[in-house]
């Protein structure tokens, strides 16, 4: 094996994968599992795009006992962990103006709280199964960075939610914040902040595509499978000195 091949060696880790079965969940559950890794992917709901040769199992990541239960099964079955990727995510669409206490709880409960829980469940873990080492990696949004442009939703009610982007500069700050605090017991802890991402299934607007397009330098939107490579990165023994970081894949559009 050449150095770069054992620079970017994946074969027989252990992952975990939350928010598997959807769009990006699914791509990353894919490419993981096309590198060599072992991935256990956890989804409240298991109907959606499952990968072959992806271990499923049913987690509502917002409940701190199941998320224990789950994951210690997972590390008892394998013998330990290698990876976890953050994936779940959830979003409201309404105008902020008719905005429920209901689904603002319901997207900071997912996206916040269900990502701490999956960190300091993992902690704890790593003491209890005396592991050594791990990457947490922490899925993002420009829009934890900067406001949607909704000059852009001429034709799309998607429009992005204000508790969405918080929960995701959350995301962000947690992530540095556990890469100093976990630095000592050899974890690491990155984040990915993906773009905007075309819906091959269920496509956004064309004229909503047309006006990303046109405030991206890259002139599109992103391809789900584009996001893969930094994550691979965060997840091999390429970032052992990477941690704490916010790696941006948005075409550019972040730049101004």
């Amino acid at each position: 094996m050449n150095y770069l091949d054992q620079l970017f060696k994946l074969k027989g880790k252990i992952a975990i994968v939350s928010g598997s079965t959807g769009q990006l969940g699914a791509v990353i559950c894919e490419g993981l599992s096309r590198s060599g890794v072992v991935v256990v992917g956890v989804d409240l709901n298991l109907d959606g795009k499952r990968i072959d040769n992806v271990d499923y199992k049913q987690l509502d990541i917002t409940n701190k006992e199941m998320v224990n239960e789950v994951f210690s099964k997972i590390i008892e079955k394998y013998g330990r962990l290698d990876i976890l990727i953050n994936n779940a995510g959830v979003s409201t669409f309404e105008p902020f103006e008719q905005r429920s206490e209901d689904n603002f709880d319901w997207v900071m409960d997912v996206n916040l709280k269900g990502t701490f829980f999956c960190m300091q469940t993992m902690v704890n873990l790593f003491e209890k199964f005396h592991l050594t080492a791990g990457s947490f990696i922490n899925i993002g949004s420009i829009f934890g960075i900067i406001s949607p442009d909704f000059r852009n939703y001429t034709d799309c009610n998607r429009k992005n939610s204000e508790v969405y982007g918080a929960t995701k500069a959350g995301i962000i700050q947690m992530t540095k914040y556990f890469a100093v605090h976990l630095a000592d017991r050899n974890i690491r802890v990155n984040a990915v902040s993906p773009g905007g991402i075309l819906n091959p299934i269920s496509p956004q607007g064309e004229d909503f595509q047309k006006n990303y397009a046109f405030r991206c330098p890259l002139k599109r939107m992103a391809d789900e499978k584009e996001m893969i490579g930094a994550i691979l990165y965060l997840a091999s023994d390429a970032s052992t000195y990477t941690t704490g970081q916010n790696i941006i894949v948005d075409g550019g559009f972040t730049c101004w």
